[in-house]
C-alpha cells in the first residue's frame, strides 16, 4: 500500500472540523497521513487539530500565521511524505471508501491525477 499524504488547510472551522477529521481517519485505505495546517484559526480549531495528532500518530499539524488557502496548501505539500497526495476542505466530509477508490483508480488506469 502507498502512502496518501492528506493536507487539509484549517481555518475557524472548529464546528465542523472534527466530523472532516474523522471522516479521513476512519478510511479503508488505512495507509494515510493526515496533514492539518492551521491558518491562524482564532477559534479552537488549533487545540481540535493538536488532540487529534496526540490520539493518531497519523495526524500532523502545521501552525501558520493566516495566509490563505493557497499557501496552506503549499505548506501541507512541503510537510507530505506520502506517494500520493489528496486535497480535503475542513468542512468536508468524504466517504468511507473515497481514498481507496481514488488509489485504485490511479494504478488501474496509470494515471497521475484522478479528480472527484
Amino acid at each position: 500500500m502507498k502512502k496518501v499524504s492528506v493536507v487539509v488547510p484549517v481555518y475557524n472551522a472548529e464546528k465542523y472540523l472534527g466530523y472532516c477529521i474523522n471522516s479521513i481517519l476512519s478510511q479503508t485505505y488505512s495507509n494515510i497521513e493526515l496533514i492539518l495546517v492551521n491558518d491562524g484559526s482564532t477559534d479552537s480549531s488549533i487545540s481540535i487539530c493538536n488532540n487529534y495528532a496526540l490520539i493518531d500518530d497519523r495526524v500532523k499539524v502545521i501552525n501558520i500565521k493566516n495566509s490563505g488557502v493557497s499557501y496552506a496548501r503549499n505548506m501541507g505539500i512541503k510537510c507530505a511524505s506520502g506517494y500520493y497526495l489528496q486535497f480535503v476542505d475542513s468542512d468536508d466530509v468524504i466517504s468511507s471508501n473515497m481514498i481507496e477508490t481514488l488509489v485504485q483508480s490511479m494504478e488501474l488506469y496509470g494515471k497521475d491525477l484522478v479528480l472527484c
